[in-house]
């Protein structure tokens, strides 16, 4: 099978394109063919060694796949050759071939199609997880999501209006915002040409957002707190600009609001059937139309590295994907 390869922390222009072994089925596996996988921007960070944790080298990057299952282990139950599956792996995505411990793998639902089940685990799970359980929140409330164009994004957009909540989406360009518009905002902001903090003001008459979705960080994040309505609840889910940011501790006094970290894959293992309860809403969401993973370009395996400088340059709307075969 052929593989992507990381032999050494850096840039995605030095992954490699390898032909490796085909994969056996241990005890308690399912090994897959993979069909799509999906990129997201934790990938970008791994490779260079900037993530939460560091893959022994070498390594194959990539955690979000759907495939069809060529070979069932020992002792797995519920999974035969030819099944559609979702899966979502530490590591080893982006290959022809996967090997997944068989409670790592979710049925694809009838109808579904490869690329919408490879990108519906992590940005969905994340946003759902960040949204729902941490915000908890509700409808008629409203929620402002920064860095709404990309994929954890426009599923927060998405979730926000399942919900039943007012949403403002934030992003960088007029292109971006047209894309978050078609996936449910109610309001934008082009925070490249308006002050955020006085935009937000406007947008909500005020009152200020009950809730903030920031995947972004650096620079966005302070103004965005300023502007946050009284009990606001701030998500802080990633910092895609690169920065951490450091935020005066007393905002949160004077506005009564709190910060709360997510952390989408530390619940899913420390929380599995929470987790799962959750997946299951989305399908049923998905099923009902509510939501509809956004796919804006597809890439050969042997491209990869292509993909990868995509999302680090923030040229990708909503999600993209490697098909390997």
């Amino acid at each position: 099978m052929k593989a992507i390869v990381c032999k050494a922390w850096g840039p995605p222009d030095s992954l490699v394109v390898e032909e490796l072994p085909d994969l056996l089925a241990g005890p308690g596996q399912v090994v897959l063919d993979v069909k799509a996988a999906a990129v997201n921007f934790p990938d970008v960070l791994i490779i260079q060694g900037k993530y939460q944790f560091k893959p022994a080298l070498p390594f194959t990057p990539g955690s979000e796949v759907a495939g069809v299952v060529r070979a069932v282990g020992e002792g797995v139950a519920g999974w035969r050759v030819g099944d559609r599956g979702i899966a979502f792996s530490a590591q080893g995505g982006f290959a022809q071939q996967l090997a997944v411990p068989a409670q790592a793998l979710m049925p694809m639902p009838a109808g579904m199609d490869f690329d919408t089940a490879a990108a519906i685990t992590l940005t969905y799970g994340t946003s759902h997880h960040a949204v729902v359980d941490r915000a908890m929140l509700k409808a008629g409330e409203t929620m402002l999501v920064l860095g709404a164009a990309g994929g954890v994004g426009l599923a927060a957009i998405e979730i926000g209006k399942a919900l039943g909540a007012r949403v403002i989406a934030a992003a960088s360009s007029e292109e971006k915002l047209a894309v978050c518009r078609a996936h449910g905002a109610d309001a934008t902001i082009n925070y490249s040409t308006k002050d955020l903090r006085e935009a937000i003001k406007a947008a909500t008459g005020g009152k200020g957002p009950d809730v903030i979705y920031d995947p972004v960080g650096g620079v966005y994040a302070e103004p965005a707190f300023r502007a946050i309505g009284w009990r606001g609840r701030y998500l802080v889910v990633g910092f895609a600009n690169g920065e951490i940011p450091k935020l005066p501790l007393n905002l949160t006094l004077l506005k009564g609001a709190a910060l709360i970290g997510v952390f989408w894959g530390e619940y899913a293992k420390r929380e599995p059937q929470a987790n799962l309860a959750a997946m299951r809403q989305l399908m049923g969401w998905l099923a009902e139309g509510k939501i509809k993973p956004h796919i804006s370009a597809r890439y050969a395996l042997a491209d990869t590295a292509r993909a990868l400088n995509d999302m680090a340059a923030r040229k990708v709307t909503g999600k993209v994907v490697i098909l390997p075969g």
